[in-house]
C-alpha cells in the first residue's frame, strides 16, 4: 500500500528558504495540495498549488470541500535594517508569525515547521534573537501536535533583494571554513536548499513517527536529517 498523500500550507514562500521549500513541496510525490499564503501572486504554476493572496496574510474565505492542510510551514522574518525599528521587527518576527500560526491551526494544521534562527532565546541580549525566542515560545503554547523549529546559522543562496550582511558573512566563512570544527560548525553558512530539505523531511517524520510536541534542529544538524 502506498503512503497516503499529504496537504500543506506555506507562508513566506517568496523568501530565500520559502521559495526553495515551495519548489520541493511541489516536486515531492507525497504532497498533493499545497496552499501558499502570500501578499502577492507568486511565479509558480502547478496543479498542486493554490495561492491565497491577502496583504495581511489572512484567510478570509475557505470552501468546505477544500482539502484541509495538516502540515504548515512558516518562513517569515525580517531584519532590523529592513524593518526600520526594533518594534517593527518584532511586529513581523513575533506578532505576524503568531497570527499566521493561529490561522493555520484554525484551518486544521496539526504539524507546524518554522524557520527560526541559531541562538534563538527569549533572554538573548540580541533583539533579533530575543524575538525569535519569543516567537518559539508563543507558537509552542498554541497546542499543535508538533512544532518543529529549524534554526539555521548564516544562509547561503540568491535572494531577490540580497542582504549585504549575509554576503559579507559568506565571504568571511569561505576563508575560515577549514578551522570551523566542533561547536563552530553550527555557524557555517548553510544553503537555503538544505534548510528546505530538512523542513520537508521533518514533515514526513511527523507523519510516520510519534515525536515530542516540540523539536529543535540547529546549525549543521539540519544537514543530517
Amino acid at each position: 500500500m502506498s503512503p497516503h498523500s499529504l496537504n500543506a500550507i506555506i507562508a513566506g514562500a517568496s523568501g530565500l528558504v520559502g521559495t526553495e521549500l515551495l519548489h520541493q513541496l511541489l516536486d515531492h510525490p507525497r504532497f498533493n495540495h499545497i496552499y501558499a499564503l502570500t501578499r502577492q501572486s507568486l511565479p509558480f504554476h502547478s496543479k498542486k498549488l493554490h495561492q491565497i493572496i491577502d496583504s495581511q496574510l489572512r484567510i478570509i474565505a475557505w470552501e468546505d470541500d477544500q482539502p484541509v492542510p495538516e502540515y504548515g510551514f512558516i518562513c517569515l522574518g525580517t531584519t532590523k535594517k529592513k524593518a526600520g525599528t526594533n518594534q517593527a521587527l518584532e511586529a513581523i518576527d513575533v506578532d505576524l508569525v503568531k497570527s499566521v500560526a493561529i490561522t493555520m491551526k484554525n484551518l486544521g494544521v496539526k504539524h507546524l515547521i518554522i524557520v527560526s534562527s541559531l541562538g534563538a532565546c527569549k533572554h538573548s541580549p540580541s533583539h533579533y534573537l530575543r524575538c525569535k525566542g519569543k516567537m518559539e515560545q508563543a507558537l509552542t503554547a498554541l497546542g499543535f501536535e508538533h512544532c518543529v523549529f529549524v534554526r539555521p546559522g548564516p544562509l547561503k543562496g540568491e535572494r531577490n533583494t540580497p542582504r549585504k550582511d549575509e554576503l559579507a558573512i559568506q565571504r568571511i566563512f569561505e576563508t575560515i571554513h577549514p578551522i570551523m570544527l566542533g561547536p563552530l560548525k553550527h555557524f557555517t553558512p548553510i544553503p537555503a536548499e538544505d534548510v528546505a530539505t530538512c523542513m520537508v523531511k521533518m514533515a514526513i517524520v511527523c507523519d510516520k513517527h510519534h515525536l515530542q510536541p516540540t523539536t529543535i534542529i540547529s546549525g549543521h544538524h539540519l544537514r543530517s536529517i
